[in-house]
């Protein structure tokens, strides 16, 4: 059955002055889009600014224009910027894409994906293949981090090279926008929804301007939030890990006492005392912190708290 018209792309945006009218103009170019909403996540450059201009330069669309311009009051992270840009959508469009505004995704391809979309697929989802232009280091991070996480969750399966670039049926926005977890991972809670996706291949290129907002210490806690917003396997990990040490230390008091009893006591021994202690101090310490990253994101859901405030909301004129 065919879909109606109205895809809206959605898009955070964080000190992207270098290429955002760029990307306005390749998105808005792409047969079937309707509307572009662009999420400011508090930018401390020029982007505002220029989003602005392109708006009060593109009066000649009618009703309020191609271009919405959701501002936040400051930088609340991708994932609340992303899920800003779904709530203004939701009820609002028959379809959403998510894109990155940095122009690593090709806009071009939003024009496939409509028409798997009409064609009747729940999601369509864009998949880098292996020819992509990142730095070996990064393509071996995320590949390690797909496989990791794939054995520890078992309730879903990550797609490697899958990313944020995704058209969304107007049902799974609703879903994804009902999710409400503080501790956001798009990646993952888009596949727990269980709606069917589609993928595309496609090349992710490098950037044509700006400086990414992702330092390696940003990339490491996004990943932990992957793995522990789907699976508590890690607390069960160290519960066996101290089960073992625990057998260890057993067998090596036995040990001891043996060797206590048939050979006199063996009064140097410090070393191996000073190891073990360091040993089972370093152990307990690595346990306490993965205790630690479940009950910080238990302390964080208490309270609450909403993702984003919006400043304004700009349209075009």
């Amino acid at each position: 059955m065919a879909k109606p018209a109205g895809v809206w792309v959605v898009a955070a945006c964080f000190n992207e002055q270098a290429v955002i009218t760029h990307f306005i103009e390749r998105v808005l170019a792409v047969p079937g889009v309707e509307r572009l909403v662009l999420i400011d996540d508090g930018s401390r450059d020029g982007t505002v600014d220029q989003i602005r201009a392109f708006q009060r330069q593109d009066r000649q669309r009618e009703g309020d224009g191609a271009v919405t311009l959701l501002e936040l009051t400051r930088n609340f992270g991708k994932e609340a910027a992303m899920l800003a840009g779904l709530d203004h959508a939701c009820g609002q469009c028959s379809a959403a894409v998510l894109i990155d505004s940095d122009l690593q995704h090709p806009p071009e391809l939003i024009e496939g994906m409509i028409e798997a979309w009409r064609e009747g697929a729940e999601v369509v989802t864009a998949v880098r293949d292996d020819r992509d232009q990142e730095s070996r280091l990064k393509v071996a991070s995320a590949s390690w981090f797909y496989r990791v996480f794939n054995k520890l969750v078992d309730s879903i399966q990550l797609k490697e090279g899958a990313g944020d670039f995704r058209l969304l049926d107007a049902p799974v926005v609703e879903a994804l926008t009902s999710l409400r977890e503080s501790s956001r991972f798009s990646k993952g809670l888009l596949p727990w929804t269980g709606f069917r996706s589609l993928e595309m291949p496609y090349q992710r290129v490098s950037r044509s301007g700006g400086t990414t907002s992702w330092s390696p210490l940003k990339l490491w806690s996004y990943a932990l939030d992957g793995i522990f917003s789907f699976s508590v396997l890690p607390l069960k990990v160290w519960s066996g890990i101290g089960i073992v040490v625990s057998l260890l230390s057993l067998i090596y008091a036995l040990v001891i006492v043996l060797d206590t009893l048939f050979t006199g006591v063996d009064a140097p021994g410090f070393a191996t005392l000073i190891v073990a202690i360091l040993f089972l101090g370093g152990i307990q310490l690595i346990g306490i912190g993965v205790l630690g990253e479940y009950i910080g994101r238990i302390y964080v859901e208490a309270k609450a708290r909403p993702h984003y405030f919006i400043r304004t909301i700009h349209r075009d004129g």
